[in-house]
């Protein structure tokens, strides 16, 4: 197995990275989606986040009220220390476990927005980074996510700065053109990646 990071700050363009590479075989997990299946009803991970932030973040139908939880997390930087004991051990967990599940010799891609952010330090081989202008990232968070000229400005200030993930970058994908140039250069990418030691 070959393990590859995948990181971009919002409206990079790494989605569509991901998608290409998947289109070639490889083994997409999606950091996203581990962090949000490790808090479905009947995790533990979920059970602990009520017993530690309170019983009343619990849906009717037993999931969690993130709309909630957010409000407490993002105005109490305690709590949110308290979120993160329980959720990230619990990703890190689930994740290994996808890693371990992969097909032997596959080229596996973790796509973690937040690898700079989180310092999360699974044994990557290699890097890839999403990369694009901020004015041209502001462009796409208006036209495909709705937000102002504004909030996607506070979105992107929000997130590490471009050049710090450019440091830890091995390949770094241009997305600034059109679909057609950013596939060629990840088929090319491809062509290296997938020659598994």
């Amino acid at each position: 197995m070959k393990l590859i990071g995948l990181t971009g700050g919002i409206g990079s363009g790494k989605s569509t990275i991901a998608r290409r590479l998947a289109n070639h075989g490889a083994v997409i997990i999606d950091a996203d989606q581990v962090a949000r299946d490790v808090v479905e009803p009947g995790q533990p991970a979920l059970e602990a986040i009520f017993d530690a932030l309170g019983h009343d973040l619990r849906q009717p139908d037993g999931s969690l009220n993130r709309s909630a939880l957010g409000s407490i997390v993002f105005t109490d930087k305690s709590k949110l220390e308290v979120l993160n004991s329980i959720v990230h051990p619990a990703v890190k967990a689930r994740t290994l476990s996808l890693f371990a599940q992969a097909p032997e010799g596959s080229v596996v891609v973790y796509d973690v927005p937040l690898l700079v952010e989180a310092s999360v330090d699974y044994p990557f081989e290699e890097i890839i980074v999403a990369s694009a202008p901020e004015s041209v990232r502001i462009e796409r968070l208006m036209e495909h996510r709705g937000m102002t000229e504004a909030e996607a400005a506070s979105r992107i200030e929000s997130q590490a700065p471009e050049e710090d993930r450019l440091k830890i970058a091995n390949h770094v994908i241009d997305t600034s053109g059109d679909i057609s140039h950013t596939y060629a250069q990840v088929d090319a990418l491809w062509t290296q990646l997938k020659n598994v030691d």
